[in-house]
């Protein structure tokens, strides 16, 4: 017997129990974005290597860990998209978007690193990414913010999470701000972990991001990235704050926190939920004003967010809140000479009638038992049942498969009965 071929580690299906939450996660994320006039921008998950390399960092472990990389058959370098910001800003750089007028675009799909597998965290996962392009203000800033605020209301889960917020200044801010943490990190290096000694000289901000209890306990005496922020920095994150505040969206700010990209400029911001343990980042964000000219176009302010799907499709499960439609609202059962084509042709009709209306056939025969067997695992709501008498009368018999009644109509009165389903 042959060996099974199974899924690739930490690559998973989306299995028919599951995909109803998935469908109805997905459907809410766009019916709120394209709520604040936000168009689709659908990129390619393959790019040139080098995209990610400048966009990104050399010294992020994103880069230099986590790629999936490869040569293709004409040597050229890939990669497989591991966040979408880069390839978003690629698209509109290459496609004159920017160029044009501020741009508000959205994308949603998988991404993928090479991580070690764990609940919450995997190989390919899935994003939605919101990004804007030309606004430098505090304003879009603050809305993006307020766009997952509702997000979150809409899906219930507005209670389990909160929002940490940071401003890590422009490029020069963080180089003096760079110099003087460097030069405390040095003083305590006998503390630091392996991989905070790596950081400390390529990356030392993500250095404040450690979640090793004995470094967070000496940062407390850290220098404060606040302190060296200059002016247009400080007015524009105490104008977010002060439109935050009039939102009424609650909000702490973190000094330590820092995003794991290199790009990120000025505000940055997640949202935390203590529901899913160790992974409790459920949405990122912030500025990268400088990413546009770095990657060959045009300098253009611009700012975003990513949100981890998985991540809420766990704490959507974790809370309980699963509800989501049938599959199937209603199944047809037939027995009987004739009646068969006469099924599928009352199927197809209430498709036509009743926009939006799942109606499920019978195959494969079997008595009408066996039928109501199958109508009930497939969770219909209605079976509409056709005998050879039915098919005479042009009646249907339609039985409520979850109260239990049973009633006799008529076609025309089936599809106004059905039509309260959707």
């Amino acid at each position: 017997m042959a060996k099974t071929i199974q899924a690739i580690r930490g690559m998973n299906d989306c299995l028919p129990t599951q995909s109803p939450l998935w469908q109805k996660l997905e459907n809410t994320v766009k019916n709120v974005i394209s709520a604040y006039g936000y168009s689709e921008v659908r990129m390619p998950i393959v790019e040139e290597t080098n995209l990610f390399s400048r966009a990104v960092g050399e010294e992020t472990d994103v880069v230099s860990k986590e790629m999936y990389t490869f040569d293709d058959r004409n040597g050229d370098s890939l990669t497989l998209r591991p966040e979408g910001t880069a390839g978003c800003v690629r698209s509109c750089i290459q496609n004159s978007l920017i160029n044009r007028d501020e741009q508000r675009v959205w994308y949603m799909g998988p991404m993928f690193r090479h991580e070690r597998p764990q609940k919450g965290r995997y190989r390919q996962f899935h994003q939605c990414g919101v990004e804007v392009f030309g606004l430098n203000g505090p304003d879009v800033d603050a809305e993006l913010i307020m766009m997952t605020a509702r997000l979150w209301r809409e899906l219930g889960i507005d209670k389990h999470v909160r929002l940490e917020l940071n401003s890590i200044g422009s490029v020069e801010d963080r180089a003096d701000y760079r110099t003087a943490l460097v030069a405390f990190l040095e003083k305590h290096v006998d503390i630091l972990d392996d991989d905070s000694k790596r950081r400390m000289h390529t990356n030392p901000l993500r250095v404040l991001d450690t979640k090793n209890p004995d470094i967070q306990a000496i940062l407390g005496d850290a220098p404060r990235l606040s302190d060296y922020l200059g002016e247009e920095s400080k007015q524009h994150f105490s104008g977010l704050c002060e439109l935050l505040d009039a939102a009424g969206i609650e909000y702490t700010v973190n000094q330590r926190l820092v995003r794991g990209l290199d790009y990120y400029n000025r505000t940055v911001f997640e949202w935390i939920t203590e529901s899913l343990g160790a992974q409790g980042t459920v949405c990122g964000g912030g500025r990268y004003d400088g990413l546009v000219e770095q990657l060959g176009g045009k300098a253009t302010p611009a700012v975003g967010f990513a949100m981890g799907l998985e991540r809420l499709v766990l704490m959507l499960e974790t809370l309980e809140l699963t509800d989501v439609r049938r599959s199937v609202d209603v199944y047809v059962v037939t027995a009987g000479e004739g009646t068969m084509m006469a099924g599928l042709k009352l199927a197809e009709s209430l498709r036509e009638q009743v926009p939006g209306l799942r109606v499920m056939s019978h195959f494969g025969g079997g008595n009408f038992k066996k039928q109501f067997k199958r109508a009930d695992k497939v969770g219909a709501a209605v079976a509409l049942v056709l005998g050879e008498n039915e098919v005479a009368d042009g009646t249907v018999v339609v039985k409520d498969l979850i109260g239990g009644s049973q009633d006799t109509l008529s076609h025309s009165d089936v599809i106004t009965k059905l039509s309260q389903l959707v």
